[in-house]
């Protein structure tokens, strides 16, 4: 018998929350639970959960399923590392394999033949039923390990294993890799970002950039992988969880070595899981809980490297313009975005503060500006003086001048300087990551580094509450490319401490640098 299908009536769950389409599949599958493969549906809902207390709330996480063959044959996959709360002293090793393993773990150590300390591994088992004719049923494996205790600005060599395959025999020791610490005092350092990436040719070609500029760690804006092909937060057939293993695959190159550092986008709500959508992403990653609940907002989170502090959000809370998960962090989210901005702006050697999300602030392109990032987080901002900010949801580079109460500031032309603490934020639209790509208003052209173009102003719209849309015209739109692409930001500290930002194509062409400084 074939698991029927369990889907919403399209007109009917474009008028649900996210939390009431989960409580319909809910009941639907509770009334019908004999028609459903063992395993599919657990505590009466959608199965979701991760083991070790990590998984979605309100679903209880089944026992680790049973190995169908001997551990030798299963080789781990998609390794990709996170910082813990402290960059410092805190990594987090994260891993697939495609068949259930006993007793994982992560051998650690100061030299690649000397991989002494052995932790313990988690796994976090996530089971996505099948759609009759669609997709069949698929359980995913996802194992992690929290390496606290390290040392400041060091070099580890690990390697991830499980009973049967032990990276340190000379058979899988081509599967160790490195990563370093943050150093102890601030100094100079890289990091990259980009949001909208998904599985393509462009993405890869971005990750081999991100090699090539040696960073620290990456950002990455939301709208990660794009195996729910809706974005809307709806239950929808196009959702295909094994895109997730081609994406992990595909990044493993860069992430192993190179913490990547996630946020949520509109199509990272994933109505399978969880009432919020959230539960495959407790699943597969493990990031800082330095946020206000990491269970119920997981992409939400803070981070100090060097002297930048480092603030992550969930724009589905604040969004106008897809409201599934609008208001789901009961106003939590912002009460802790402004204790966490003020907490960062009054810490001793921190010089600059950069925040990261999905939905755009200001853009003018396709999904143009949201108004409720506008009205919930932009006082905020500004109240904090927040030196730079970083979205994706739109799929090309835009950079805005330095914009100062809605309006520009200070013009930041390509090459120019700005001090936040007098001009104003500088926002970025960096969702050229690897997904197809947008344009910008009809008749507005192109201007980046080498083709500057001059517009007065532009006609775009932003979001309203009421999820339309309204018109305006802006000034604050200053460079604009319509093409793959990635942020390149070094940070230095010192007597004149400065962010200087750039950004490069696919093929590494600097197409935009600024610099922001404070005491400029």
């Amino acid at each position: 018998m074939g698991i029927p299908d369990f889907g919403i009536p399209p007109r009917l769950a474009s008028r649900m929350s996210m939390a009431e389409q989960h409580e319909y599949l809910r009941t639907k599958l509770v009334r019908r639970r004999t028609l459903v493969t063992a395993g599919a549906v657990a505590a009466g809902g959608l199965l979701t959960g991760c083991g070790g207390g990590s998984g979605a709330r309100g679903a209880r996480s089944p026992a680790p399923a049973t190995p169908t063959v001997h551990g030798s044959v299963v080789s781990p996959f998609g390794r990709h590392l996170a910082f813990g709360a402290d960059p410092k002293s805190q990594m987090r090793v994260s891993w697939q394999v495609p068949l259930a393993v006993r007793k994982p773990y992560v051998r650690i150590g100061l030299e690649p033949d000397g991989l002494s300390r052995k932790i313990e591994g988690e796994v976090r088992e996530l089971h996505t039923p099948g759609l009759t004719g669609v997709r069949p049923a698929l359980e995913q494996y996802h194992l992690h390990a929290a390496l606290d205790g390290l040392r400041p600005g060091t070099t580890y060599y690990y390697g991830v294993g499980h009973e049967g395959f032990d990276p340190a025999s000379p058979t899988h020791r081509s599967t160790i890799g490195s990563f370093r610490t943050a150093p102890a005092s601030p100094g100079r350092f890289v990091f990259t970002a980009f949001g909208d990436q998904g599985v393509s040719q462009a993405a890869a070609a971005n990750d081999h950039v991100i090699l090539r500029q040696n960073p620290a760690f990456h950002l990455h804006a939301g709208d990660i992988c794009y195996a729910d092909t809706n974005g809307r937060g709806e239950k929808s057939d196009g959702y295909d969880p094994a895109f997730w293993d081609l994406f992990l695959k595909q990044n493993e190159p860069v992430a192993r070595s190179v913490p990547w550092m996630v946020t949520t986008g509109n199509h990272d709500m994933e109505a399978w899981y969880s009432p919020e959508g959230y539960g495959g992403q407790l699943a597969r990653w493990s990031l800082p809980d330095s946020g206000f609940d990491a269970r119920t907002a997981p992409g939400v989170y803070a981070f100090t490297y060097g002297n930048v502090g480092f603030v992550a959000l969930d724009a589905n809370d604040v969004s106008y313009e897809i409201p599934a998960n609008f208001g789901y962090t009961g106003g939590r989210q912002t009460k802790w975005l402004d204790q966490k901005l003020a907490e960062l702006r009054a810490a001793n050697g921190v010089d600059f503060i950069v925040v990261f999300f999905h939905h755009c602030a200001y853009s003018t392109s396709t999904h143009a500006s949201d108004g409720g990032v506008r009205a919930q987080w932009l006082p905020l901002f500004a109240r904090h003086q927040v030196d730079l900010v970083i979205n994706g949801h739109n799929h090309v580079y835009e950079r805005t001048d330095a914009i100062r109460n809605g309006e520009v500031g200070r013009p930041v032309p390509i090459g120019a300087s700005t001090d936040p603490a007098r001009d104003g934020t500088v926002y970025v639209t960096a969702g050229g990551g690897g997904r197809d790509l947008y344009g910008f208003p009809a008749g507005v052209k192109e201007s980046y580094e080498g083709h500057v173009t001059h517009h007065d102003s532009v006609d775009t719209f932003r979001w309203t509450r009421s999820k339309a849309s309204a018109a305006e015209t802006v000034e604050w739109s200053r460079v604009r490319y319509r093409g793959f692409s990635l942020l390149s930001v070094e940070a230095e500290s010192g007597a004149r401490p400065t962010l200087k930002v750039s950004a490069l194509t696919d093929s590494g062409e600097r197409i935009d640098h600024f610099e922001v400084r404070r005491g400029a």
